[in-house]
């Protein structure tokens, strides 16, 4: 019964950030889903891999993890840097790219 917390990234249909800000506690699937023969469905007897736990900060889902002897595997988002764009760069007189229309 192995866990991984993590920040959830954002969605492709998403330019903003929201419900991204909420730690993430899931478990690893412990068994192979299975393949019905007649229908094509697939399906677990894993309950473990429906549990889906959110945090408000990752020392509260590390704590949880601890707690009731969950082992984790944590990992932290990449670093995001923002840059400051202007509209009247685009027409600056020493612009590096050539303005096309």
């Amino acid at each position: 019964m192995h866990a991984r917390i993590f920040l959830p990234p954002r969605s492709a249909m998403q330019s903003g950030t929201a419900k991204t800000h909420r730690w993430v506690l899931e478990f690893e699937p412990a068994s192979a889903k299975l393949r019905d023969p007649l229908m094509g469905w697939t399906g677990s007897d894993d309950m473990q891999s429906q549990v889906r736990l959110s945090f408000d900060t990752k020392e509260a889902a590390i704590a949880y993890a601890e707690q009731y002897g969950i082992p984790f595997d944590l990992e932290l988002p990449p670093a995001h840097f923002k840059k400051p764009k202007s509209y009247a760069d685009n027409f600056r007189f020493d612009r590096k790219a050539n303005w096309t229309h």
